[in-house]
């Protein structure tokens, strides 16, 4: 069956960010602090050893990247340990069910909510990047939207893992043997063609390695080349995840 979702999404997101309101200050600071220390301390760190990476300083260069692996991790971290808890742990979705809201609503709205604090995530490192004079064009508020559509996408593959997990443990698989991996490999700390070209075919797959190929460019003032097919890329990425999510929580609730 199609995924049939509704305007009906809205109230359950409304929930979720209610219920984040509550403990917005340590949330906020739990997005970026992490993000925030892997970029000064690697930037000012090597940067120190590294004056100068495709034309720009080394700060500059993991600037743009940590940007996008804040997002991809706030999304995934969301979707996955967040949902499963409202679903498994908490029996939220379950309460949520038992109005005239469906599963295909509730899902959409985990998507939503997953991207939305990723895209928060996201703005907040960027919003520091600029201040640190990181940033150096208008096209920089780009990323705003990218931030969002990159959310869209890890938030939906994350969904796929909160269906099949039997507790939060499995999560760690998804986070050791994909997450970690592809912030390594995807052009976050160093230019891909660095890599062996077995590892650049890999990278060249990864969703998270278009994104940052486009936020890089907007960052440091260009236009980002192959704009429409990295664009296409995470759209496939986030369409792909989602039905799929939306298949496997199908069956694993409505069996």
């Amino acid at each position: 069956m199609p995924p049939q979702p509704s305007l009906r999404f809205l109230p359950v997101w409304r929930r979720n960010f209610l219920v984040w309101r509550k403990l917005t200050i340590p949330s906020i600071l739990g997005n970026l602090a992490d993000p925030l220390l892997y970029m000064l301390g690697f930037g000012y760190g090597i940067g120190a050893l590294v004056p100068q990476m495709e034309g720009m300083s080394y700060i500059a260069f993991i600037a743009a990247g940590t940007v996008c692996s804040s997002t991809m991790n706030s999304a995934t971290f969301e979707s996955m340990y967040s949902s499963f808890s409202r679903m498994h742990v908490q029996r939220t979705w379950d309460a949520i069910l038992n109005t005239p809201i469906d599963l295909d609503d509730v899902v959409v709205a985990e998507v939503a909510w997953s991207a939305s604090k990723a895209t928060l995530s996201g703005v907040a490192v960027l919003i520091v990047a600029t201040a640190l004079g990181l940033a150096q064009s208008w096209l920089a508020l780009w990323i705003v939207p990218l931030a969002l559509l990159a959310g869209l996408t890890f938030a939906s593959l994350g969904l796929i893992m909160t269906a099949v997990s039997p507790s939060y443990d499995f999560f760690m698989y998804y986070f050791t043997l994909v997450i970690t991996p592809m912030m390594l490999v995807s052009g976050v700390f160093f230019p891909i063609e660095q890599l062996p070209p077995a590892l650049q075919a890999v990278a060249g797959v990864l969703p998270l390695t278009h994104a940052v190929a486009i936020a890089r460019p907007l960052m440091n003032d260009a236009v980002p080349a192959g704009l429409v097919t990295h664009l296409l890329v995470l759209v496939a990425y986030g369409l792909v995840g989602f039905h799929v999510a939306l298949a496997m929580t199908r069956r694993r609730l409505l069996k």
